[in-house]
């Protein structure tokens, strides 16, 4: 004891005190999933506030010199068979009184402090240990880890500052609140209590449907007074951003810029004040993670549980399933794999890392992909399948996408490509690492205009998205029968059996075929005609990736804009070959579209004639209208009047349009340059076409597939040094493929319902439904919404 003491005394220096300010990770090791729960426990680094696993607390001291270690271990509770319930529940609560029981095991905890390299061990708490270790300890104890805190926010929906912040009335009543034993004004209520700003009352909370909580004096006195904003007393800590202020009249959490001033009138010294209350936000995350979805289906009862390595779940955080089921299909190719398992150690991960692992975006995958691929955290001992929480990872990942750093659901192609994009970032100083690169492939446009002169425009994406042509459905007769029985149902009033739905069944090659079939497009300015004309595009593949991930379209847009999910099944097959579908370029005989004059290139598209016309006829003079055709890409008359009005008084509404059009990029979106050129397009190209549509990039994009040669020769032709250069860094082969996995979704909408991923293991497909990982029967391969293909070989 003597010896450890001295040697914490030693150390003294390496020992900090955390600021409110400060991040602390208590939960969760920053290399590993490892929690106080684990077999060895958590140790937190009393000088980087950092948390690390038994096996890789080592590793943080030999990187940073940090001795001292307040280690936080969690044993499960023994109860005896006197202690369990055993009466049926009376009343529909869950951990109450006559209610359902959580079934959550309950964790002593114990601490201690750590002095490495030798493991020097001190208990704590203790009055023997020096005060400045007692109040590091204390802090970090008292204080909401950092992993608790980044849910927490994710799943508060942008709280925003009250309209009634500002000039919120305070009564001078002499009201001084005390610093704890709270208690409601109207009832014997002691917890969920709300403080008044306007008046000072003290008032306990709402009733929830299950009988618990408080008594609706808060809101009942809101009702009286109509005073609107009220604190919760127990969230009130040095650190104001996490208390929890509600405004009645907006009906939800707010933010309320001068709560210390607010406070101090009811005399009250926030600085010195403790958590011991939830916030709203951390009661809705306790009840919304707590949810089981699993209980609605019924089928996963019957599914044989999987362990072991490449067998492990992931936690549902709150609307994650898009990312569960999107990253257990990338961890089964072995481009993500090798990059972040296989050839590359946890070890070598954080010595590479920054001061601050949590926060490196390679390091988290590596992490990532040890918990998932490992077997570390899926034992068949374990009572049930408990995943792993990737919480870090996602806060890494959607650093640089505000809606995926929320609890809303999100669209899994979306999240796919940006993970893809981050990953090839974070991958540029060494691209032959980049795991992104074994989905990456060239796409060309070959266009011919009725002057037989051909143009060929080349793009990358990781994505083949298919629409579905549901006239191929091969089912027609069916459906035909459907609709009669359907019609007659409808007009009795009768409703059919989800048994008797028939619905559209479309090979997956009639998705291919209408991907490469030849399409006409209009308005496309000929420069060997030197006019517009209907020219005919097809589209090929320059190169065919490791993997091919095919995206369907069950998502359209029908009229009005009203968003709308196809009820198909696509047969999917096994293999596939798409050699038919790579592209040629430019062939002997072919002759390529002369290039735009110079002068030409700067007039965008000509006015629609119909429209200048009937603009002219109300009376506005040839230019104006010209601009106003121009300036909405032709789409009709009430675009361009609309625009027209709304411009009458621009400064340079009169000059020329060639002058409009040299001194339009100066008021290009540079954000819309960006999304352009991340589709593969060259910045000068994206800046022209977003001119000429007048800043639209749907628009922007279709412009450029009908003025190639708007871009630089160097660029388009296809025996560019370039395009070579760039087409041999990618991965290609054979077009022949197998189906390695999918990713369903099942809802009306990519934001909302739910994700599961399929993936065939060693011969057998595996479901993956967040943390339940099972041997699946029967998988739906006909309702894919992602379709993950690997290249065979032979």
């Amino acid at each position: 004891m003597v010896d450890a003491m001295e040697d914490l005394r030693a150390h003294l220096h390496r020992v900090r005190i955390p600021e409110p300010t400060n991040r602390i990770f208590k939960q969760e090791c920053c290399v590993s999933f490892d929690t106080p729960k684990s077999k060895g426990g958590l140790y937190v680094d009393m000088s980087s506030f950092l948390a690390f696993g038994e096996d890789f607390v080592d590793w943080n001291y030999q990187k940073t010199g940090n001795p001292v270690y307040l280690h936080i271990k969690q044993t499960k509770k023994v109860v005896s068979e006197e202690d369990r319930p055993s009466k049926k529940p009376t009343i529909l609560a869950i951990g109450v009184e006559g209610g359902f029981g959580s079934g959550e095991p309950q964790y002593e905890e114990s601490c201690s402090i750590i002095i490495l390299p030798h493991y020097a061990s001190l208990p704590f708490p203790s009055v023997v240990l020096p005060e400045k270790v007692r109040l590091a300890a204390d802090a970090i104890l008292l204080a909401e880890g950092v992993e608790r805190k980044e849910q927490v926010s994710a799943w508060v929906a942008e709280k925003q500052a009250s309209a009634y912040a500002m000039n919120l009335p305070q009564i001078d009543n002499d009201i001084i609140v005390p610093p704890s034993g709270w208690k409601c004004a109207k009832c014997d209520k002691t917890d969920n209590l709300w403080l008044n700003l306007t008046d000072g009352m003290i008032l306990c909370g709402r009733k929830n449907w299950d009988g618990t909580g408080g008594n609706n004096h808060a809101i009942d006195h809101y009702n009286e007074t109509k005073y609107p904003l009220a604190v919760k007393l127990g969230t009130i800590t040095a650190d104001l951003e996490a208390a929890d202020v509600f405004s009645y009249p907006e009906d939800e959490s707010v933010i309320d810029p001068l709560l210390p001033h607010h406070l101090a009138h009811f005399g009250i010294d926030f600085s010195s004040l403790q958590k011991t209350e939830m916030t709203t936000a951390e009661r809705e995350l306790d009840q919304n993670t707590n949810f089981d979805w699993n209980r609605l289906q019924e089928s996963a009862e019957a599914l044989q549980p999987l362990f072991g390595p490449g067998y492990t779940g992931l936690v549902n955080l709150g609307n994650s399933c898009y990312l569960a089921a999107t990253m257990q299909v990338a961890y089964t190719t072995n481009a993500f794999v090798s990059r972040y398992f296989a050839n590359r150690s946890l070890k070598s991960a954080f010595d590479d890392a920054p001061a601050d692992p949590t926060v490196d975006l390679n390091m988290q995958l590596t992490k990532l992909g040890h918990g998932l691929l490992s077997g570390r955290y899926s034992s068949p001992s374990s009572e049930k399948q408990e995943g792993i929480p990737p919480q870090m990872f996602k806060t890494v990942i959607a650093a640089s996408h505000p809606e995926f750093s929320t609890m809303r659901q999100q669209d899994a192609l979306e999240y796919f490509l940006h993970l893809l994009e981050q990953v090839e970032r974070v991958n540029a100083g060494n691209p032959k690492l980049d795991p992104s690169r074994n989905f990456k492939f060239g796409i060309e446009d070959r266009i011919q205009c009725p002057s037989g002169k051909v143009t060929y425009n080349r793009r990358y994406d990781y994505i083949l998205s298919l629409n579905i042509p549901l006239h191929a459905a091969t089912n027609k007769d069916q459906l035909e029968e459907f609709q009669k029985l359907k019609t007659q149902a409808e007009s009795e009033g009768k409703d059919m059996a989800a048994g008797e739905i028939v619905r559209p069944r479309v090979p997956l090659e009639a998705c291919l075929a209408s991907y490469s079939a030849p399409e006409e497009v209009m308005d496309f300015y000929s420069t060997a005609l030197k006019a517009k004309a209907t020219a005919t595009k097809t589209t090929g593949l320059t190169s065919f990736p490791d993997y091919l991930v095919l995206h369907m379209r069950k998502f359209v847009m029908e009229d009005g804009w009203v968003p709308k999910k196809l009820d198909v099944y696509i047969d999917v097959p096994d293999i596939i070959d798409i050699s038919h579908m790579r592209s040629k370029g430019l062939q002997p005989g072919e002759e390529i579209l002369p290039e735009i004059d110079g002068e030409a290139e700067f007039t965008g598209p000509v006015a629609n004639e119909d429209i200048v016309s009937q603009l002219l006829s109300m009376g506005f003079g040839q230019l104006l209208c010209e601009k106003a055709a121009i300036n909405t890409s032709n789409v009709g008359v009430e675009e361009a009047m609309n625009w027209l009005l709304s411009h009458m008084d621009d400064p340079d509404i009169d000059e020329p349009i060639s002058h409009m059009s040299q001194k339009a990029p100066a008021s290009v979106d540079q954000s819309k340059v960006d999304t352009l050129i991340s589709f593969g397009f060259q910045e000068e190209v994206a800046r022209k076409a977003l001119i000429s549509t007048g800043g639209d990039i749907e628009k922007a994009t279709d412009w450029i597939f009908s003025n190639p040669n708007a871009a630089s020769s160097s660029d388009m032709d296809t025996s560019s040094s370039g395009a070579a250069a760039a087409e041999a860094e990618l991965p290609d082969g054979p077009g022949r493929y197998m189906l390695l996995g999918f990713v369903s979704h099942m809802g009306t909408s990519t934001h909302c319902g739910h994700y599961v991923a399929h993936i065939k293991k060693d011969g057998k497909w595996v479901l993956y439904n967040d943390e339940k990982v099972g041997a699946s029967v029967n998988p739906p391969k006909d309702m894919g919404y992602l379709y993950f293909f690997e290249r065979l070989t032979e």
